[in-house]
């Protein structure tokens, strides 16, 4: 934004301000609200199964200990962690229909005749349930990922799992989005253990939208659970 603010100027039809109030609101629709929905569904899954939860804050316990917060080096360690992320991923694209591609020239694809300039929307949400291609999908089950699908990533090379999309048009802040997605969930979990009131379990359900959202707002309670010294970050 500094460089856009520094170096663009109006030119013709294209406004310098329009073009950059444009970017900002890509950056909040794009990055912002889909990183807080996909968190959300992370800490919703993981307190409706306590066994998962367990084992991530177990794997923390023993890559981290209790006497320092987590880094970003510590990412390559977590692996049961980033299996949990990728299976809410699966279950919870946070935008479930791909962005709009077009065929740019007449073209078959699968036997069927596509006339160019025709779009295509990927229903990322039926795709990444598909019965022919994961094992009970409708179940929470982040250990796919370290055994029969260990292979599978989400940066548009598996078509089984794109909840960035693929090729030209995926999302350019991937990278990124994993990078903040690691560490803020290994942070939280680390640093503090949930619980809901009443111990109830969360509510599931998925409210009418663009990004996939609990229709129930998720309420959580948290308690410290490392030592005090650890959270003092004024020294």
């Amino acid at each position: 934004m500094d460089v856009i603010l520094s170096n663009l100027k109006d030119e013709g039809d294209h406004h310098a301000d329009t073009i950059n109030k444009a970017t900002c609101l890509a950056l909040v629709l794009a990055a912002e609200d889909t990183t807080a929905v996909t968190l959300t569904w992370v800490l919703s899954l993981l307190l409706n199964n306590r066994h998962t939860l367990n084992k991530v804050v177990n794997e923390l316990d023993i890559h981290i200990g209790n006497n320092r917060l987590v880094e970003e080096s510590d990412m390559k360690n977590l692996v049961y962690l980033q299996a949990v992320i990728k299976e809410t991923m699966r279950l919870y694209p946070a935008a479930p229909l791909s962005l709009i591609h077009a065929a740019t020239e007449d073209c078959r694809v699968s036997g069927y005749q596509v006339a160019a300039g025709t779009w295509l929307i990927t229903n990322l949400y039926k795709l990444h349930r598909d019965p022919g291609i994961w094992s009970d999908p409708e179940e929470f089950r982040p250990e796919r990922f370290m055994t029969t699908h260990k292979h599978v990533d989400v940066k548009g090379q598996n078509f089984e799992l794109i909840p960035f999309s693929s090729g030209r048009r995926m999302c350019p802040g991937v990278s990124f989005a994993l990078q903040v997605l690691h560490l803020t969930v290994a942070n939280l979990l680390h640093q503090f253990d949930f619980a809901t009131p009443l111990d109830e379990a969360v509510d599931m359900r998925q409210g009418p939208a663009l990004t996939i959202f609990n229709a129930t707002p998720l309420e959580v309670h948290i308690t410290p659970r490392l030592p005090a010294s650890v959270y003092d970050t004024s020294s």
